[in-house]
């Protein structure tokens, strides 16, 4: 991977950004930076951040991550709780 001008301006202002809305730090020299921004970035609400990822994963021939979304039928997991000795399903 190269790094030009581009690609520091980019991961600096995505780092500012990941920094503020998620209290991440992930620094520059880090050997799996660009990796632990791009995956930040799909937890992010914000569409201006997630644009900063697909550029930088488009700046650095990296595919970009794909969120993994449950399914349907596993989405709603019944929960257990205990009420005065019984098992409740909720």
């Amino acid at each position: 991977m190269e790094i030009n001008k581009a690609v520091l301006d980019c991961m600096q202002s995505l780092r500012r950004r990941l920094r503020d809305e998620q209290r991440l730090d992930i620094r520059l020299s880090q050997p799996d930076a660009v990796t632990a921004m791009l995956t930040a970035c799909l937890g992010s609400g914000d569409e201006l951040t997630r644009e900063l990822g697909r550029q930088l994963a488009a700046y650095t021939d990296q595919p970009t991550p794909v969120a993994i979304r449950p399914s349907s039928a596993s989405a709603h997991v019944p929960s257990v709780r205990i009420y005065r000795g019984q098992r409740v399903m909720a």
